[in-house]
């Protein structure tokens, strides 16, 4: 039940400049550093720089202990000493657009103000890594979960969310409806041998 993919992934880091103000969207996604960026931070700065309100200055990923993802962040620089709610919508509205979870918040830093946001629902499945008999685990390839839930989903994306520990493997999936997700998947997921006993969460 092994990913080849990198937990950690370069984050952009820009010259600090301390003109204008810092917001921090926290975003309720279970992503990889570098899907992040790829998903939100690159898309996110590109439109916003573009439109002249300011840019992506840097993200980060929070962990809890037991190593997996809780949630991930993206730090932005305004252009201009006035907090503009135009641009905040804007910004909001963009990261919606990308994806963005329920469960997610905007913190103005200025204002001290969160404003939360997010459109998506989130799954997470979790596999059963030591219970099950070690024909299950010889036989069963959890990649084949992802991309078997991914195609009952319609999700055409190449971005997978996981985690893996000494006991279970999170498997993590975003759309519009957390309960059609679950229904979509139930059969396979009755049917799956590596599927026996998983739990499955809403998680946003």
């Amino acid at each position: 039940m092994s990913f080849l993919k990198k937990l950690f992934g370069k984050n952009r880091t820009k010259e600090d400049d301390s003109s204008g103000n810092f917001i921090v969207a926290t975003l309720n996604d279970k992503i990889m550093p570098i899907d992040r960026g790829e998903l939100y931070e690159n898309p996110l700065d590109d439109y916003i720089q573009e439109k002249g309100i300011g840019e992506v200055t840097g993200g980060g990923t929070m962990q809890l202990d037991t190593g997996e993802i809780e949630f991930c962040d993206i730090e932005i620089r305004l252009n201009t000493v006035i907090i503009r709610e135009s641009e905040i919508k804007i910004i909001i509205d963009k990261l919606e657009q990308l994806g963005a979870p329920k469960g997610s918040k905007l913190t103005i830093e200025k204002q001290k103000r969160k404003i939360e946001f997010g459109i998506k629902e989130g799954l997470a499945i979790y596999l059963d890594g030591v219970n099950l008999d070690e024909e299950v685990y010889k036989n069963s390839d959890s990649n084949f979960v992802v991309s078997e839930i991914k195609r009952l989903i319609g999700d055409k994306s190449e971005i997978v969310r996981f985690w893996e520990s000494n006991s279970e493997t999170g498997l993590y999936f975003y759309s519009d409806s957390f309960e059609n997700m679950k229904e979509l998947i139930s059969g396979f997921v009755n049917e799956y041998p590596l599927c026996k006993g998983a739990r499955i969460e809403k998680i946003a």
